[in-house]
């Protein structure tokens, strides 16, 4: 290992004059090789005549170094420097070839007594073949040597396009990985050699895996669809190999693939959701120009319509929200994405009637997105009356300042946990639905509602604290066996929402297309089996990560539902429908919240649960009252 330190470290100068040296004491080699394949006596050769045939050995390795050859990193070494070599040793044998030639007529005129020469032709050819075999395995030899090739993972490329050779030719100047094979379905490439590397078919990844010893799997389809994608990981994913996979082709439009590039696998990537263009007009009806208002503008959706505010070309973006921090987080990244844009920043509680209509009346707002919420199931269900007081109320306030501001259209952010809640946070959103549409009459503000599962990756979601535990070693934990939920990415639902409101006539309420529902235990297999892992369990007692069961949580439901009823319409989206859902009166409605302000007040919690069980259809809570203050006082 001394000797190899020592190699790497020296000079560059140095490393280009032991690979110069290395190649002339071949080249002798190779000489004195194609004087015994010329079946000279070496007993009859004169000194002089001896010396004379050292000269191509010093005429070749000056050949070398124009070419670059010794430019090249010998641990490094690629395809492209075993063409460089080839280049210059053809060069060097048909200006050999041609001297020899002149040099023979010029022996034959002057010297007709010495006109044969010392070697003849096939000598050369054969010298300089055994010459081009050694410098190229002396090199090979020299790249293992030197390369530490024992700290690379090994890996197979999934796509042997244009984007999985340049992948490999990264890798090949990587220290991380070693690429041991392609894989690929176009039979036309199978078998075949890219750089070196056979295309296999994708069915040979098992034996790949264990025979080879392969580490990881990398995805380089940067065109593939997320459908696609979704189908290929479940191929792979059976073998408990690390997948990671290489940016679209917008991310890699800039410059060469990057080892770096290389990103894990996401559940957007696992669930493979068909993609739906998006319909510009209807993005642009209530962005392009407009006034935009975002309430709960740091959380997840709120931050991501926010950057769609952006993208679509808003006149304005107002933030709203009352988490300082996460105010400050949003306003900074627009302000760095697009730093002429107007965009303002209000810290205050969507209960703050006043500021609310100052809010909207001062910058003449044209369209709010409401997403300000409390939506942890577990800790809403902890903190109702805070829950009813932000979701209910704070909801109430918004929608009256934006009607009293002629605001012209209000979106409110609502959730499968809405249709038949079994908990305060869906009771809450249902009851703010009923608000909006109680509110729809009035013609100068149009009120929707968006009514959508889960998104991927959104604060206190289970996928991140997944992800987190396989990282820490385990166990992941799973609330119940037959947990079933929908999902969505973030930058799909945000789009969606806009789009949903754009087509909005006033009381609507609309359910996005949530694809299939996902099983959250299958779905943390997944998550374990991709991250070159497998599952601990009675079947597989040696694996690596146990999934653990810790019951439902206060308020948790084992499936959601995005319709009340059966009463749905499509709309000229195939993602999003209309639902016609029942209502209440405004005068009902106005009663019910009348004693939902009493109750709070007086801290009643009781008494706020049956208001909600009496306006929200279906509203059976499954748990009793699990208050945090509520308990500790009763106990």
């Amino acid at each position: 290992m001394y000797l190899r330190s020592k190699l790497i470290s020296a000079s560059r100068f140095n490393k280009k004059l032991i690979v110069l040296i290395t190649d002339f004491l071949c080249l002798c080699v190779a000489t004195l090789f194609a004087l015994v394949i010329s079946d000279v006596s070496f007993g009859s050769v004169h000194m002089e005549q001896f010396l004379r045939l050292f000269w191509p050995p010093i005429f070749c390795v000056l050949i070398f170094w124009y070419l670059g050859v010794y430019d090249s990193v010998v641990r490094y070494l690629d395809i492209s420097v075993i063409t460089i070599i080839s280049k210059a040793i053809f060069i060097v044998f048909l200006i050999n070839t041609l001297i020899r030639f002149f040099y023979g007529i010029f022996l034959n005129y002057y010297n007709p007594s010495n006109s044969e020469p010392l070697v003849t032709f096939v000598g050369w050819l054969v010298g300089l073949l055994s010459f081009s075999f050694l410098i190229i395995i002396l090199r090979l030899i020299a790249s293992l040597y030197l390369s530490d090739r024992e700290s690379e993972k090994r890996v197979v490329i999934y796509g042997a396009g244009s984007a999985g050779i340049q992948l490999a030719s990264a890798l090949r100047v990587s220290n991380e990985m070693e690429p041991v094979a392609f894989l690929d379905k176009n039979p036309s490439l199978q078998g075949t050699y890219l750089g070196g590397i056979k295309v296999l078919h994708p069915d040979m990844l098992k034996t790949l895996s264990l025979k080879d010893r392969v580490d990881e799997v990398l995805l380089a389809m940067p065109s593939a669809s997320k459908s696609t994608l979704g189908s290929l990981l479940k191929e792979i994913e059976d073998y408990s190999l690390k997948v990671r996979i290489l940016p679209g082709l917008a991310d890699l439009a800039q410059g060469k693939i990057l080892v770096s590039e290389l990103k894990e696998v996401d559940t957007s990537d696992l669930l493979g959701r068909y993609e739906v263009e998006a319909n510009q007009d209807l993005i642009n009806k209530n962005i392009r120009d407009k006034v935009v208002l975002v309430t709960g503008a740091g959380g997840s959706i709120g931050s991501e319509i926010s950057r769609q505010a952006v993208k679509n070309k808003a006149k304005k973006i107002i933030l709203l929200d009352s988490n300082e921090y996460a105010l400050y987080s949003i306003k900074k990244e627009i302000q760095d994405t697009a730093p002429e844009l107007d965009v303002f920043s209000v810290l205050t509680n969507v209960n703050n009637k006043k500021r609310m209509l100052e809010v909207c009346q001062t910058f003449k707002v044209n369209t709010i997105y409401h997403t300000a919420a409390y939506k942890h199931v577990p800790l809403v269900e902890e903190n109702p009356s805070e829950a009813i007081f932000n979701n209910i109320l704070g909801t109430k306030t918004c929608a009256e300042a934006a009607v009293e501001s002629k605001v012209e259209t209000f979106v409110l952010i609502s959730t499968d946990k809405a249709v038949r809640p079994t908990n305060i946070m869906g009771a809450t959103k249902r009851f703010s639905e009923l608000i909006l549409q109680s509110m729809a009459q009035n013609k100068d503000t149009i009120m929707t509602m968006v009514r959508f599962g889960n998104v991927i990756g959104s604060s206190g979601s289970a996928i991140p604290l997944f992800q987190q535990q396989i990282k820490d070693g385990g166990p992941v934990t799973v609330t119940h066996p037959e947990v079933i939920r929908y999902f969505m990415s973030i930058p799909e639902a945000a789009e969606l929402v806009i789009q949903a409101g754009a087509l909005g006539q006033g009381g609507d309420v609309f359910v996005l297309d949530m694809g299939e529902p996902v099983k959250i235990y299958e779905l943390a297999k997944r998550l374990i089996n991709l991250s070159g892992m497998e599952v601990k369990d009675e079947q597989n007692p040696e694996g690596d990560i146990e999934i653990i069961f810790t019951g439902l949580r206060p308020g948790e439901k084992l499936y959601e539902e995005l319709l009340i009823g059966d009463n749905v319409n499509t709309t000229i989206h195939k993602q999003i429908m209309r639902a016609e859902e029942e209502s209440i009166s405004a005068d009902e409605l106005d009663m019910y919240l009348q004693s939902i302000k009493e109750s709070e007040k007086k801290g009643d919690l009781n008494a706020l649960r049956e208001i909600l069980k009496k306006v929200v259809i279906g509203y059976v809570p499954e748990e009793e009252i699990v208050d945090v203050v509520y308990r500790q006082k009763n106990n």
